[in-house]
């Protein structure tokens, strides 16, 4: 069986979460349709983030495809995964800690954590707005790499 790895990232903070929703299901939905098995990697350290892995989650008990694996993937341990453990290993499907951005410094974790998404991935999908910031410094470090990239801000392929 044939992995096809997808990678989540965008901003902190969404404009209109409906427009978005709208964008990113059939995208979800197309991809549990015709790959053998889709992994889905993502964080959770911003609005993107948390309304992705929610769309992942309904969409996969909507279809009952039993093709899909949700992972969260951590910068470094957090206190509240810690303490939230249950929580997040019922939501998941696994929870892991990024090895090459655990022992950074904080301020650089979340970009190495995402580079290292990016480097295991197939496809990203993104939500890109602004110019600047995190996830912009993503989409172009994917790109650069030559891992195929659709921004649901643009909606285009890249």
């Amino acid at each position: 069986m044939e992995i096809y790895t997808v990678s989540l990232f965008g901003h902190r903070r969404i404009d209109s979460i409906a427009e978005l929703e709208n964008k990113l299901e059939p995208i979800i939905c197309e991809l549990i349709k015709n790959k053998s098995y889709v992994e889905f990697l993502i964080g959770r350290e911003g609005e993107f983030d948390r309304i992705a892995a929610g769309i992942i989650r309904r969409i996969c008990k909507e279809l009952d495809y039993g093709n899909t694996h949700l992972s969260l993937v951590l910068p470094y341990m957090t206190a509240e995964y810690r303490d939230n453990e249950e929580y997040y290993l019922e939501y998941y499907d696994e929870v892991d800690v990024c090895s090459e951005s655990a022992a950074a410094h904080f301020k650089a974790a979340i970009h190495l954590r995402n580079r290292s998404l990016i480097d295991r991935s197939d496809l990203v999908v993104c939500y890109v707005k602004n110019n600047s910031g995190g996830a912009y410094k993503a989409l172009q470090y994917a790109l650069s790499k030559g891992v195929k990239a659709v921004n649901i801000y643009n909606t285009e392929d890249m």
